[in-house]
């Protein structure tokens, strides 16, 4: 029973192949569903500051929700959700929510990609992590991770340690951060994203890390698994390590969503 509910399509702007191949190779590797999460538009930014090609214009998602309605239909032995992603904001919530609510979305995932403006996780800025103290990064990233848990807009929270892309990395002990983190996404009631893009980037590691991961486990929170993939080839990349780091670190199942609903499963 495994679900690879991070996929994203050619609708975002930077990610390639059609939805049918996406499902082809779902249907190779036996997945039992795949979900859908094209970005949600940039809500927040002014036309003048829009990045190209990074999420979906807003008169889009309408033509993605019918797209992928369409591909349900012949999804054969996989079951096919409508989910998105969304990047988390400070003071704009009211407008994403708006956005939200106007779909019917089974699943929504929440990110952070954006620190006080700077996109930290494009190769084109990664300069600017030499203005900052490692470690204050980190306490700055785990702070707005944790108010897109508390903010009720969100069923997954995404790559939650995003910030090691680049593999710079604080010298401190992490331990607290995630522990604080994990607490504070068992009281919001959302589920922690294991994604293995992490494999793919300087890091070479699975997001979370397994420190991360233990904290959740030890706090009760549910996971989900994805793949982050951009091409169809991506699609269930690194399952096998996270598959084992999940059941290495206790859990037994994943969660699967439907019209926002949740429920556990085994694995």
């Amino acid at each position: 029973m495994l679900a690879d509910y991070h996929i994203h399509t050619k609708m975002c702007g930077h990610a390639t192949g059609e939805l049918e191949e996406y499902l082809a190779v779902a249907q190779k590797f036996g997945l039992s569903e795949i979900g859908f999460s094209d970005h949600m538009p940039l809500y927040f930014l002014p036309p003048e500051r829009m990045i190209p090609n990074y999420a979906m214009p807003e008169d889009e998602i309408p033509v993605y929700v019918n797209e992928i309605g369409r591909l349900q239909e012949k999804g054969g032995t996989v079951r096919i959700k409508l989910g998105v992603e969304a990047d988390y904001i400070p003071g704009c919530e009211k407008k994403l929510e708006k956005l939200l609510n106007a779909h019917p979305f089974d699943y929504v995932i929440g990110s952070v990609h954006f620190i006080d403006g700077w996109s930290f996780d494009r190769m084109e800025e990664i300069d600017r992590y030499g203005e900052w103290d490692i470690w204050e990064l980190y306490e700055r990233y785990f702070n707005l991770v944790q108010q897109a848990a508390l903010s009720g807009l969100f069923d997954i929270m995404a790559h939650p340690d995003l910030i090691k892309k680049f593999n710079f990395l604080p010298s401190g002990d992490l331990w607290p951060l995630y522990e604080e983190t994990a607490r504070v996404f068992k009281r919001a009631g959302v589920c922690l994203e294991v994604n293995t893009a992490g494999l793919r980037y300087p890091v070479r590691e699975i997001y979370p890390s397994p420190d991360l991961l233990e904290a959740a486990f030890r706090n009760g929170l549910p996971v989900t698994l994805g793949s982050d993939a951009h091409i169809p080839e991506q699609v269930n990349a690194g399952f096998t390590e996270a598959v084992a780091l999940i059941k290495e670190t206790g859990y037994t199942e994943i969660a699967l969503f439907e019209k926002r609903s949740r429920v556990l499963k085994k694995i």
